[in-house]
């Protein structure tokens, strides 16, 4: 799984690159500021004197600072600064407006469209370097704690997705795909109180396939592997009510859980099953039912009431399979309490 550093290194943003943009109509504020940076080995400063291209220029460039000049023709100052605001790639870059003037009316408008900071130009070069450095380093520091935060949340959505892998996969059995002995109890006993609950009949089929151990001993253990992963997908394509589970019950058994149906409906759907198994065609030459693969059934329907046992249930189905199988094979039979 992927991992993810969430450490804010100070010596990092410090070491870090500071893309200035100016945006202002005169190339002599560009020459001054670019003078005022000359020395500066960690400040990189980029001009744009065109308003028109502002957006475009600061989306593309995505830099540290923008420095913004107030008074510009055909578009002022102000605007840029809420565009910058309105626009996805630049709204959260810090923006340093630059003023011919030191006027309060002034200053509080850029501070209501959104400007970070305020300085009348040219400004003094110590107080400009102290100034962009200082808004970079909280806006690089934010930028961190973002990517943070987002290598957080996708490491979190992982985190689940895995989860959910895991719960999923120790729900089903390893060699055949379909629910596993574990998903088995804890559904008959969710079905159970459910009928219980709602006086609704509840249905168990247990399903063996007949002469395994003679298959196993004739083809091999990998053929008989097969065997069950075919049988599996065939008893799983057959038994199709959202409601029913299909699970593997151990060996070379399987057992469906049938939500309100009674034995009649519970019969149809065996029978259904016992035919497509043998639809396979799956050669079994030590079979002493057939000469293909063939399963036998027993069922067991309740309407549970308090009085009953849910152990009885599988003790039930257990006894029609044992007596399907006594009886020949390649059958079911339905419990019949006697």
């Amino acid at each position: 799984m992927e991992t993810f550093n969430f450490n804010l290194s100070e010596d990092v943003i410090d070491n870090h690159q500071i893309v200035i943009l100016l945006m202002d109509d005169q190339e002599m504020v560009y020459e001054g500021i670019k003078r005022m940076l000359a020395d500066e080995k960690d400040m990189e400063l980029h001009y744009c004197g065109d308003p028109s291209k502002a957006i475009a220029t600061a989306s593309a460039l995505q830099p540290t600072i923008i420095l913004q000049d107030l008074v510009l023709p055909d578009i002022d100052g102000m605007t840029l600064v809420r565009f910058y605001r309105g626009n996805e790639e630049t709204k959260n870059i810090p923006v340093i407006v630059l003023s011919s003037k030191e006027d309060p009316i002034t200053k509080r408008d850029a501070f209501q469209y959104g400007a970070n900071d305020y300085l009348v130009k040219l400004p003094d070069k110590i107080e400009l370097i102290a100034r962009i450095r200082s808004h970079a380093k909280q806006h690089l520091l934010q930028l961190e704690r973002n990517a943070a935060f987002f290598a957080l949340r996708e490491m979190q959505k992982q985190l689940e997705k895995t989860n959910m892998e895991l719960k999923r996969l120790s729900s089903l059995d390893g060699l055949t795909g379909i629910a596993n002995r574990r998903t088995f109890d804890e559904t008959l006993t969710k079905e159970w109180d459910r009928a219980l609950q709602f006086n609704t009949s509840l249905s168990l089929i247990l399903i063996d396939i007949d002469f395994f151990k003679p298959y196993n001993d004739t083809y091999g253990h990998q053929q008989g592997d097969d065997c069950l992963c075919s049988v599996a997908k065939i008893l799983s394509d057959t038994s199709h009510h959202p409601t029913d589970l299909l699970a593997r019950y151990g060996g070379e058994e399987f057992v469906i859980i049938a939500p309100s149906t009674d034995s009649t409906g519970a019969a149809g759907l065996t029978t259904k099953l016992c035919k497509a198994v043998e639809g396979l065609a799956i050669e079994h030459k030590s079979s002493k039912a057939s000469e293909v693969v063939t399963i036998s059934a027993g069922i067991a329907t309740l309407i549970p009431t308090d009085k009953d046992d849910i152990s009885n249930m599988v003790k039930f189905a257990d006894k029609a399979l044992y007596d399907a199988k006594n009886d020949g094979r390649n059958q079911y039979v339905i419990y019949q309490d006697k």
